[in-house]
């Protein structure tokens, strides 16, 4: 394997794809935390295909490095999905301004409700924080048996699946979450787009999705079954303040 000294955020280039799958095959297999397959291995072999999918990984040394970076990103990613996680508290505190604001607007609420609105606020970003992990790990579970394989961990270029065939899919959990840069990956290839949820309508676009996969057992009551298993599994994947009224 050649190697290319690196100091900022690039991506790897001049490498030997089987170099490449080899050294990251040992390397998963002697790291505790990884488990080489074939998920793992599709998802680097179409990266190796396309380049430009690999990711920009900060500070790596070598073309080694980089794939070590790398595998490190999948199983961080595979490893910390909602069924297995345990999410970190809020990193914010909310502003007293907020409380000024809102009665100064609903002058009848009292202070208790004011503080149940903001309470709430922050029940629905805890949940947020997890939307796009629970309906990647979802899919990841459904769409297995159809060939197509999760990018764990933001390890493909603003791509979420990939076929061993490279075809590539990009996935939403709402209409409207897209940057520029995810525009600008799409831009003249073949990349598919889905999201789950039309936040003008409040639609949901499953059909769509079943039929690009060639399925049909995808829904919104399937999913949902999914989401209430998880959390009643796992409830630390939600997390909860402990000072919140409805603990």
């Amino acid at each position: 394997m050649s190697i290319k000294k690196e100091t900022s955020n690039k991506k790897i280039s001049n490498f030997d794809s089987k170099e490449i799958i080899s050294y990251a095959e040992i390397k998963a297999t002697n790291m505790t935390e990884m488990s080489w397959n074939d998920s793992v291995k599709t998802v680097l072999s179409v990266c190796c295909d396309s380049p430009t999918l690999f990711p920009e990984i900060k500070s790596w040394s070598s073309n080694e490095d980089y794939i070590t970076k790398w595998l490190k990103k999948y199983f961080g990613g595979y490893n910390n999905r909602p069924s297995k996680r345990i999410s970190k508290k809020i990193g914010t505190v909310s502003d007293d301004i907020i409380d000024t604001i809102i009665s100064d607007r609903l002058p009848t609420l009292s202070t208790d409700s004011i503080n149940h609105i903001k309470y709430a606020h922050r029940l629905c970003m805890s949940a947020e924080n997890i939307l796009g992990l629970l309906l990647e790990e979802y899919l990841a579970e459904k769409l297995s048996s159809y060939g197509w394989q999760c990018a764990w961990g933001a390890t493909m270029n603003k791509i979420d699946f990939c076929t061993e065939k490279g075809d590539l899919l990009q996935i939403k959990s709402g209409s409207g979450t897209e940057n520029s840069s995810g525009v600008s990956t799409r831009k003249d290839t073949k990349i598919k787009k889905w999201h789950r949820f039309n936040a003008k309508n409040g639609s949901h676009c499953w059909s769509k999705l079943n039929e690009l996969i060639g399925c049909s057992d995808l829904s919104e009551q399937d999913y949902a079954a999914f989401v209430r298993k998880t959390i009643a599994n796992n409830p630390g994947a939600f997390y909860v303040e402990n000072s919140n009224y409805w603990q």
